[in-house]
This record gives structure tokens, sequence and C-alpha cells, in this order.
């Protein structure tokens, strides 16, 4: 069965309507401030932050971390899952 991932905090989901319909607590606007975005890409080994290219085994711990190269500032935002 497929899993869905949301790209903002690695949330995943058997369908995109349970994962969508939920408060993502990592969204860029802020915690409760947005629901899940359905990361476009595929399950990978190892997933990049399309910034400044650190890598992790998972989306739920690449976006654990402020990026120092984000469009907002360094640190101003997590790192996001490049597709």
């Amino acid at each position: 069965m497929q899993k869905y991932y949301c790209e903002n905090c690695g949330s995943k989901s058997n369908s995109i309507l349970s994962l969508t319909e939920k408060s993502c607590y990592r969204h860029p606007l802020g915690s409760g401030n947005g629901k899940h975005v359905v990361y476009q890409g595929s399950e990978k080994a190892q997933y990049s932050c399309r910034y400044c290219g650190a890598t992790s085994s998972s989306i739920f711990s690449l976006t654990s971390f402020p990026c120092p190269q984000h469009p907002n500032g360094n640190n101003e935002g997590r790192h996001l899952p490049f597709f």
C-alpha cells in the first residue's frame, strides 16, 4: 500500500485525504496554522533539502532542523525536501 508524506513534517498516511485534513505542527505559517502538504516525490533512501542540500534518511528528521540557506534567512525556516 502506498504511503503519503507531509513535506513539512514527514507525517505519513495511507491516503491523501486523511493526511491533508489534519493540521501540521511544522507548517511554515506556524503550528496549527495550516494543513499537511503532500510530498510530491517518491520514497527514497535519502532525502535532500532543496535549499542547502543537507540529507537525511527520513523527511521527519530532515525537517526537524532549521536550514542555514532558507529563503526567509539563515535558520529562519526548516529544511524542505527536494522532489
